[in-house]
């Protein structure tokens, strides 16, 4: 098994403890837009809180999540990612809690979702956006699950890593694409990637997120005259010393 079909079927229990414990509502509320973000001009930094990943191990476990969320805020993110799955990333949807109650930028629940009860959830904890990730989900489940989350008001970002995957999302007519520049067999990350599929991003007409290695100004760069309206960041910002001065390298 990979590391992913690990995380997946972690994922079958808790979508069957959510169901089982949880009341949640399908209220509409307003939501920040994510795609609004994007359609402006430079490029949008979705900074990431995230203590922890298989592939990395501990980043920042004991962070103080309101203040970075605020931090992240004061120095120009566009958007926040919150890692929320606890096994694997060390998150909590008590850490989404904790950001929507500090800053006012769309928020982005990361978290490997399989079923609609955890779009609920992340909903319920004000999240804006979701992740839909093509390599963990068939493509008809994948499109059922995107247009549940429109029906909620969400931003949606599919979630691609190679061809096959965009092929097999654009039918879905994204308005965000993400490509994940980490390979998930490997765990190795090529910025080539994102070069790679933006051109067929762009053509369906979908805004690209470059996501997965980019440390500095000539990342950011590269992947914005591939066509990236956004990026984002998490490793790099959990471990900076300075986010002021990381945030500046990034801007472009």
């Amino acid at each position: 098994m990979t590391i992913l079909d690990t995380i997946l079927a972690q994922k079958v229990r808790e979508v069957e403890e959510l169901k089982g414990s949880t009341v949640l509502s399908e209220e509409q509320r307003v939501h920040a837009s994510l795609v609004e973000k994007l359609k402006q001009p430079g490029i949008t930094i979705i900074s990431e809180i995230k203590r922890a990943s298989p592939s990395k191990g501990d980043l920042n476990v004991e962070v103080d999540v309101p203040a970075q969320a605020a931090a992240y805020e004061k120095h120009g993110a566009g958007a926040i990612s919150v890692l929320t799955d606890s096994q694997f990333f060390k998150g909590s949807f008590a850490d989404l809690e904790e950001v929507r109650g500090v800053v006012d930028v769309p928020l982005l629940c990361k978290d490997f979702v399989i079923d609609e009860v955890q779009i609920q959830r992340a909903n319920a904890a004000g999240a804006d956006i979701i992740l839909l990730i093509a390599a963990a989900l068939e493509p008809q489940r994948l499109h059922q699950l995107y247009e549940y989350a429109k029906t909620l008001g969400l931003d949606v970002i599919v979630e691609v890593h190679n061809e096959e995957e965009l092929e097999a999302v654009l039918p879905v007519q994204p308005d965000i694409i993400g490509v994940n520049n980490r390979n998930l067999k490997t765990f190795e990350v090529d910025l080539a990637v994102t070069e790679r599929l933006a051109p067929r991003v762009l053509a369906a007409g979908s805004l690209l997120i470059s996501e997965s290695g980019i440390h500095s100004r000539e990342d950011a760069l590269r992947v914005q005259a591939a066509g990236a309206s956004g990026i984002l960041v998490g490793e790099a910002f959990m471990k900076a010393d300075s986010l002021e001065s990381m945030f500046a390298g990034l801007r472009v």
